[in-house]
């Protein structure tokens, strides 16, 4: 089949709408909190609008996915957004937020459903692997850009000042409430998923014949898979990892402002940014460690210095909580990958299922974000976020229970080297 650059290049660009659209909503809490006069546990309920999505139609969607095809997906999962993103923006309530997260939520998830295999056909199987490692750090860019196009938003459309006169500031000034700033994000959101839609109907997808690990499987096969233990005991590290990715991400800006009197608007969006930026550094890095080390020591050692970084970011002083959560971040970045490759390497079958019940998982981060929230209006943000030590625990554990059918392969520090630059050996 012929390979097309141009539609790995429209993948990549799907990588980053998702993540820019998918991971503002951490610098967006504090903001939404003083906007609609939010509890903690109310403001909780926003990220689980968004991520129970994920749980409601991750299997669904890879079943529409063999009806349908690629290109019908696609577009419907940006239609979706498109219009969870213009409720928002023109009517901006707390019960409009909930309804237009869950929508965007559904879209994001179809979408994540149907790239891969997309990319897979359009850059090669050979080079599947490389392109799908670009692909996370498209989506960690987009992760780290976002928290800065929100602060200059805000700063340029909040406040007392005049609204600017011209350009997209004074078309947005226009539209947006002036005691709303970042109401505007959504109106850049509506935007950019609309021309998402017109790209999509202009450009010729390639035919994406499934493989067996990519398909949505039988019913039957979810039954069979649902009577194995470790499907379970997957499934439940999936949900543990995106909640604490979550339960950080969404409440780093939050904590800040109450424990460090930092600014959410421009030190707590910083601290967001540069927590998804070290978890996309962190990605490369264990790229290398995990074709030296077994994925289980990599998995236990990272999961503890993640522990150590999220207690001294809940003790430290403001210095110090700021950059020990933003290594959360970079301790947090092979977790997701290691557990999935570990899962789908216990089984013998049926991956294709396995991976619809992996990502069904995602509702953690519904979840443990809104368990959080609750946590923090009960007894205080700082105790609230110390349930992330029982999801980083869990996920520990994994390293330690963990026996995989097959086990990923390593080589010597000086073969990598070799390998990375291209000489023989002597």
């Amino acid at each position: 089949m012929k390979r097309s650059m141009g539609i790995v290049l429209l993948v990549f660009l799907i990588f980053f709408v998702i993540s820019f659209i998918t991971n503002i909503l951490g610098p967006l809490v504090p903001d939404i909190i003083k906007g609609f006069s939010l509890s903690l546990t109310l403001a909780g309920f926003l990220p689980f609008s968004f991520f129970v999505a994920y749980g409601v139609m991750s299997i669904p969607a890879g079943f529409l996915l063999d009806r349908f095809g690629q290109k019908p997906i696609l577009i419907a999962a940006f239609v979706l957004a498109l219009v969870g993103s213009f409720l928002f923006a023109s009517m901006p309530t707390f019960t409009v937020a909930l309804m237009s997260l869950f929508m965007i939520g559904i879209g994001m998830t179809m979408l994540q459903v149907a790239i891969n295999p997309l990319l897979r056909v359009a850059g090669g199987e050979e080079n599947f692997a490389f392109y799908s490692v670009m692909g996370q750090l498209v989506f960690g860019a987009a992760s780290f850009l976002s928290p800065h196009v929100y602060s200059y938003l805000v700063a340029n459309l909040g406040g007392n000042d005049p609204a600017p006169g011209d350009g997209i500031l004074g078309l947005l000034a226009r539209v947006v409430p002036s005691e709303l700033p970042w109401v505007s994000l959504y109106w850049v959101f509506t935007v950019v998923t609309l021309a998402m839609i017109v790209v999509l109907f202009a450009i010729r997808l390639p035919k994406v014949e499934l493989k067996e690990d990519e398909r949505a499987g039988s019913t039957a096969s979810y039954f069979e898979l649902l009577k194995n233990r470790y499907v379970w005991l997957f499934f439940f590290g999936i949900f543990a990892y995106v909640g604490s990715e979550q339960g950080v991400a969404n409440w780093v800006s939050r904590f800040l402002e109450t424990y460090h009197g930092l600014d959410p608007q421009v030190e707590g969006a910083r601290a967001v940014s540069y927590f998804w930026g070290l978890l996309t550094a962190g990605c490369l890095l264990g790229l290398v460690l995990l074709k030296l080390i077994d994925a289980r020591k990599v998995l236990v050692a990272f999961t503890a210095a993640s522990m150590v970084s999220l207690g001294i970011a809940l003790v430290g002083s403001t210095h110090v909580s700021y950059v020990a959560f933003m290594m959360v971040g970079f301790f947090l970045s092979v977790m997701w990958s290691v557990i999935f490759s570990l899962a789908l390497n216990s089984v013998a079958e049926h991956h294709g299922s396995f991976s619809g019940i992996l990502c069904t998982g995602i509702v953690g981060g519904a979840v443990v974000s809104a368990l959080v929230g609750w946590l923090g209006d009960q007894v205080g943000l700082r105790v609230g976020m110390t349930v992330l030590f029982v999801t980083l625990g869990y996920i520990l554990s994994i390293g330690l229970w963990a026996k995989p059918l097959i086990d990923n392969a390593t080589v010597s520090p000086g073969e990598l080297l070799r390998s990375l630059t291209g000489r023989k050996a002597d």
